[in-house]
């Protein structure tokens, strides 16, 4: 596996969010929920398959798994995320999906051999029986996110209140999704707000 994409790699596919550590929390952004009707990113065909092609290189090798199961998951995923952001209980569903997807497909440590004679450790994901290893990754640092409570207490909601994208946030300072587009749009009424203030009525 490598390195995932970029906030600008993410960008220029069409997506406004994207490039966070965890493909999970990539996931879980791809569904707008502070718009009504929400909007799925990944709805349109060609949508579902660039994110896709985008994630892949940062997961087990495996086939592009099917829509109902990603949005089943995902599903999943957001509920568990908001529901701790919000101090209440998760649907007992989530926890039951998030599980039996992380389960699917069983993985081991195996020690390897490296070209220069070093010994390293890898994870092999067995497909052998069916179920996809990219869901049971994504589902696998879900569990690992929501278990644990220094990283769950950098989980953070967009400050913006018309954005509904979720990240982790590595640093205090780190409030918006994105600092191209909520970030900017905050600087930029900011800015509206001190040059147009109405000018103090005379005494």
């Amino acid at each position: 596996m490598t390195a995932g994409p970029t906030l600008e790699d993410v960008q220029a596919a069409g997506f406004p969010m994207g490039g966070e550590p965890l493909v999970a929390l990539d996931l879980a952004d791809t569904l707008m929920t502070a718009v009504d009707p929400a909007v799925d990113l990944i709805e349109p065909t060609d949508g579902y398959e660039t994110w896709w092609r985008l994630q892949l290189l940062r997961l087990p090798e495996t086939s592009i798994p099917a829509a109902a199961a990603t949005r089943r998951l995902r599903a999943a995923i957001r509920d568990l995320l908001e529901s701790h952001l919000e101090a209440r209980a998760p649907q007992a569903v989530s926890i039951e999906d998030l599980n039996a997807f992380a389960s699917a497909v069983p993985r081991s440590l195996r020690l390897a051999e490296a070209a220069e004679g070093a010994l390293t450790a890898a994870t092999r994901w067995h497909t052998e029986h069916g179920g996809n290893a990219a869901l049971a990754a994504i589902a696998t640092e879900a569990i690992e996110l929501l278990s644990s409570p220094a990283q769950l207490a950098k989980l953070r909601r967009c400050a913006n209140p018309t954005c509904s994208m979720l990240f982790v946030a590595e640093t205090k300072r780190r409030q918006w999704c994105t600092g191209n587009i909520c970030g900017n749009r905050a600087r930029v009424a900011r800015h509206y707000r001190r040059t147009h203030a109405p000018s103090p009525s005379p005494s």
